[in-house]
């Protein structure tokens, strides 16, 4: 008797325009089926329950596992959205080149799509940022340029000259700079993610938590909820140190992709419900405690999320149900978070 092959509809990410904003496009695909290149293996992450790490009310948190896409992160979606973008309409042809400043995540994605497609790629990225992020950036064949930080730390001032510099490379070179703080199109991969995340809670989403680096990811997967559910808890995710837009001042802190010092173009006040302020060393703590508790090995703007979703639950009902993300995999810092825990030992 032959084997019957069970077909499953999955998110189309990778054959569709992405500025088809708010359409959710599929594929149909056998469960046999191989994928042609690594980005038809984007998206379709996992969502699970949190189990020892849990609200004190009986609330439930689920995290989405961004981790599961190929380079490791969520940016996977939002690269492979503006690339997709600029070559529908022409601003990207091919021949040519691209460029971008990141604090890492979304160069590593960039530079595999980049890769796949076969287009040249420069990156401006700096000192305060993963040596795990910028050597993988090398090896799926971008280009860096440093630029120099403040003893490591992420400030504003950080952020725009590294802006300042890609511009200049795009001006000098005529290539496409995705520009990640004000690109719209990666918005179109946020709104899939939204409707991945309400199938597989079975549309029961009473919150909704993410942290703000473009802002990008927090409107897109909460525009697309609430297309869902129009009361939905969504809130905003800060770094204490900078905690700009609950209207803190300017400052430094380490958590990796996140509060860029300024209120970037993406945001809007009627985004979220609420915003959290997290310190990088609460955020820290609770990355290490996922990995202990969860057996989940995550960045620290992941620990920040689920700080965040904890606090987050206490003010909702006892049967509530809350979703964050697992931005990425802690593979991204394991030389951070090894000096972390030695130093942690030697106190």
């Amino acid at each position: 008797m032959g084997t019957r092959r069970r077909e499953v509809r999955i998110p189309d990410l990778t054959n569709r325009p992405a500025q088809a904003i708010g359409m959710v496009f599929f594929r149909t695909a056998s469960m046999t089926a191989q994928p042609r290149t690594i980005l038809d293996r984007i998206g379709s992450t996992s969502l699970i329950v949190l189990r020892r790490i849990v609200p004190a009310s009986g609330a439930r948190i689920l995290l989405k596992l961004e981790n599961e896409n190929p380079t490791g992160s969520m940016k996977d979606r939002m690269a492979l959205a503006m690339i997709q973008a600029a070559e529908a309409d022409g601003r990207l042809k091919a021949g040519g080149t691209v460029v971008e400043y990141t604090g890492g995540s979304t160069g590593v994605s960039l530079a595999l799509v980049c890769a796949v497609k076969g287009y040249p790629l420069d990156i401006v990225t700096s000192d305060a940022f993963s040596q795990e992020k910028l050597d993988h950036m090398r090896l799926l064949g971008a280009t860096l340029h440093i630029v120099a930080s403040d003893s490591g730390r992420m400030t504003e001032k950080l952020t725009k000259d590294m802006i300042e510099q890609a511009r200049v490379i795009a001006e000098a070179k005529g290539s496409f700079w995705t520009d990640q703080m004000k690109n719209r199109d990666q918005l179109a991969a946020y709104h899939l993610m939204a409707d991945e995340i309400w199938m597989q809670a079975e549309g029961r989403v009473d919150g909704f938590v993410q942290s703000v680096g473009t802002a990008a990811s927090l409107r897109g997967i909460a525009e697309g909820l609430r297309r869902h559910r129009n009361d939905l808890q969504i809130v905003a995710v800060e770094p204490a140190e900078s905690a700009v837009l609950s209207g803190g001042p300017s400052g430094a802190h380490k958590i990796d992709g996140i509060g860029a010092g300024y209120v970037v173009p993406l945001w809007q006040e009627t985004i979220a419900d609420g915003i959290e302020r997290v310190s990088t060393e609460e955020a820290m703590a609770m990355a290490f405690r996922l990995a202990r508790e969860e057996g989940l090995f995550a960045g620290t703007s992941t620990g920040a999320n689920v700080i965040a979703a904890l606090r987050l639950a206490e003010r909702l009902e006892p049967d509530a149900t809350i979703v964050t993300i697992m931005c990425d995999t802690g593979m991204k810092y394991l030389k951070t978070f090894g000096a972390t825990l030695a130093a942690n030992a030697q106190a």
